[in-house]
């Protein structure tokens, strides 16, 4: 097992129930506990700073997937709550948003997949 950090966050609808429904859901991934979820934290946008704030956590899983299979099925995740990825839209408002942070200790840098987040120090509510 490996211990992942996750990052969550949403802007729309009920975001602090979507977050807390996320984090319960991260149990429910193939080969997946849940560790320990931090509090709810509601904190500006980043990037676009014209959208409303917010809602953010951060959650510890233990996990049997490699990062590439969890970051798929985190993906999946955010589609299952209502996340609809537009290209032309960065760093816009989400339904859900879920960042692999950290996976053990390993460094990867692969198309669409870098850990450590490479915005992770610049995340307050993950500080």
């Amino acid at each position: 097992m490996t211990l992942a950090w996750i990052g969550l966050g949403a802007n729309l609808g009920d975001a602090a129930e979507t977050v807390g429904a996320a984090i319960a859901a991260l149990d429910g991934l193939p080969g997946t506990r849940l560790r320990q979820a931090s509090r709810l934290y509601a904190t500006p946008a980043w990037g676009n700073q014209d959208q409303p704030p917010f809602v953010n956590a951060v959650a510890a899983v233990d996990t049997a997937l490699p990062a590439d299979e969890l970051l798929q099925a985190m993906l999946a995740l955010e589609q299952r709550f209502g996340r609809v990825r537009d290209p032309a839209v960065h760093w816009g408002p989400r339904a859900l948003d879920l960042d692999l942070l950290l996976y053990g200790a390993q460094e990867l840098d692969q198309p669409g997949l870098q850990v450590p987040h490479p915005y992770l120090h610049e995340r307050a509510f993950v500080l």
